[in-house]
Order: structure tokens, then sequence, then C-alpha cells
């Protein structure tokens, strides 16, 4: 599968969505939309986060999970959560 990308392979500035179709109608939206804050996160972390929503915000589960200890996971999240709103303020 295809990774959307979030920034700009030249100048590695954030990119935008310009363009929104529908396949079965072939309607077709235009404008500048930014990109909602999770899809702005990088693979991993995006996937941490998935997990953590299946652990139902368990960082106990999570550590047993990765095979890692709580106070790693714990600092994963806190980078995470600073991503997240660091990115909100931008």
């Amino acid at each position: 599968m295809k990774k959307l990308p979030v920034n700009c392979p030249s100048c590695e500035n954030p990119l935008i969505v310009s363009q929104l179709s529908c396949l079965e109608c072939e309607t077709v939206i235009s404008g500048s939309y930014s990109l909602p804050v999770l899809l702005q996160l990088s693979k991993e972390d995006q996937d941490f986060i998935f997990e953590f929503i299946l652990t139902s915000g368990s960082l106990k589960k999570m550590a047993t999970k990765m095979q890692k200890s709580y106070p790693t996971v714990r600092n994963k999240l806190d980078d995470i959560l600073e991503k997240i709103n660091n990115l909100k303020t931008n």
C-alpha cells in the first residue's frame, strides 16, 4: 500500500489537500485543506496510536506487546503528544 505523503519531496514543507473526488459520480471538490493532525504523524507514530487504542489506552499492555519497559512506552507516548501539540499550534 502506498504511503500518503505529508511533506513536499523537494522542500520538505507540509503538503495540503487540494482536490477530492468521488469515483462513483465523478464529483470533484477543489480547495486548500490541511491534512488531519494524525495523518501528519509518521507511520510509526500512527501505528503506535492505533495499537494504543486497541489496548484500551493501557500503557502496561503496550509495554508487554512491544517488549519494552513501561517508562520507554510512556516516553514514546509523551513524544507523540508533543508532536501533536506542535502540529495543532502551527
